[in-house]
């Protein structure tokens, strides 16, 4: 949809009224708080009631259910997040009535136009961990930094925060090429996988998609990259730019020595260039998250931050909301809740499971799409397994119908041993069953199997 609309900014000053649609997202519902804060005049519109939704009216913006041409009343712009299309009929409403519509990723990449230091962390999967480890740091370096997290940090007792400081942080996703809409000084590439195929053609588009995210630093920024992802230094290869990689098990300018446990967590020293630089104890598990926070500290790095605050920072950080949260105990079984849905983030979270002694682990999995099951299937197949039990939610289908025909039955064809359930009512039922003395029950997807998990608490 081509329109010679002004830019954004214009538009996002005090007096204004924005139109969010799909304002209950994790993404849309910060943005309407920050824009509030800077004067504007917000409503907004979403499918269905949620926490959030009742969030947002506790602060006095107004949320329609449903989405109809007359919630637009009087609005000066519309907002949409990248899930909503062109056949909505508010978006619909708007263009006809000459109204400019703008994405979400365009209001949060002028809001970044702001700050001398904008801090984008990208990649398939590790974003919102990552974001949040940052966070940690700069609050611990008292740098009063502006947040946007796709999950709550309880350190902020939200996904956001709006700073004083000269520093925005944000978690950049690639779907639909959202993060291009944004202006990093520093650029951070966790990793680049497929994923999104809904809208991505396959790996090289995705990969294309990450260069044209690092080539938006200016000369004077810099990337951070993992030096221990293919995809990702297939991507940034031969990049102009100033770029600082890292890695655990691969050459890399950030690195981690003499990596140690103490009490099953990782403690390490930070090197960069070869220079100690911060020694680090996580309060979280898993290899995964010692690259998380190397991808942080290499971050702080190349913005000065000492490393005193990177070592404050990550002692503090216990975990973001929905990332290996833990939601309570039921029959002497431990019960955690992941975001997970992607199979290399699945392999990260059974792996580490698989190493805490537990006596079983017992996955509870929503597939996330119908396109990401089936496109991903054998992934998911050969990564579920490394489970002792699983049981499977049907898939969550977030912005899609079911085109292809697939189901979580067909999953659980291929994973001896597992169940599949139709409803979370029965989803719970399974898991209250199969529970034991001893066992860690993970509820793990990216929709609302973490409901399941609360479902169980609630009979106990």
């Amino acid at each position: 949809m081509m329109h010679n609309h002004p830019p954004i900014r214009e538009f996002l000053v005090p007096g204004k009224r924005a139109h969010l649609v799909g304002i209950g997202g994790v993404s849309m519902c910060p943005l309407a708080e920050v824009l509030r804060d800077k004067g504007l005049v917000i409503q907004g519109s979403d499918v269905s009631e949620s926490d959030t939704v009742r969030h947002l009216r506790s602060l006095g913006i107004p949320v329609a259910i449903g989405h109809n041409a007359d919630n637009l009343k009087d609005c000066d712009l519309v907002i949409r997040t990248a899930a909503v299309h062109d056949g909505n009929p508010e978006i619909a409403g708007a263009v006809a009535r000459g109204i400019p519509v703008y994405e979400r990723a365009q209001a949060w990449g002028a809001i970044m136009r702001r700050y001398p230091n904008a801090l984008c962390v990208a990649g398939t999967h590790g974003k919102t961990t990552t974001t949040s480890m940052c966070t940690h740091i700069f609050m611990a370096a008292e740098k009063d930094p502006t947040v946007m997290i796709g999950g709550a940090l309880p350190l902020l007792h939200s996904g956001y925060r709006v700073g004083q400081g000269d520093t925005i942080i944000l978690e950049s996703c690639e779907y639909c090429n959202s993060f291009l809409s944004f202006y990093p000084t520093v650029a951070v590439v966790l990793n680049v996988e497929a994923d999104h195929l809904d809208f991505f053609k396959d790996l090289r588009d995705i990969q294309n998609s990450f260069r044209r995210f690092a080539e938006l630093v200016p000369p004077t920024g810099h990337v951070v990259v993992n030096a221990g992802n293919a995809g990702a230094m297939e991507a940034l290869a031969g990049l102009e730019r100033s770029v600082l990689t890292f890695a655990l098990d691969h050459p890399a300018d950030c690195t981690a020595a003499n990596l140690a446990e103490e009490d099953g967590h990782p403690v390490f020293d930070v090197l960069v260039k070869g220079e100690f630089y911060a020694h680090v104890t996580l309060r979280v598990y898993g290899r995964h998250n010692i690259l998380n926070a190397l991808a942080a500290a290499a971050s702080a790095w190349v913005l000065d931050i000492p490393g005193e605050a990177v070592e404050a920072g990550l002692d503090s950080f216990t975990g973001a909301g929905r990332r290996f949260e833990h939601k309570g105990t039921f029959q002497g079984a431990e019960i955690y809740d992941d975001y997970a849905h992607h199979p290399d983030e699945l392999h990260a979270l059974l792996t580490t499971a698989r190493g805490l002694g537990y006596r079983r682990v017992i996955a509870a999995f929503q597939p996330h799409t119908y396109s990401r099951t089936a496109k991903l299937f054998d992934r998911f197949v050969e990564e579920l397994k490394l489970a002792d039990v699983v049981v499977l939610a049907e898939i969550y289908a977030a912005r899609e119908q079911n085109t292809l025909g697939i189901s979580s039955a067909d999953l659980s064809r291929e994973i001896p041993g597992s169940v599949y359930c139709s409803t979370l009512d029965k989803t719970a039922e399974a898991l209250r069953r199969l529970a034991l003395p001893g066992d860690l029950i993970l509820t793990v997807g990216a929709g609302d199997i973490y409901r399941a998990g609360e479902k169980l608490l609630e009979k106990d």
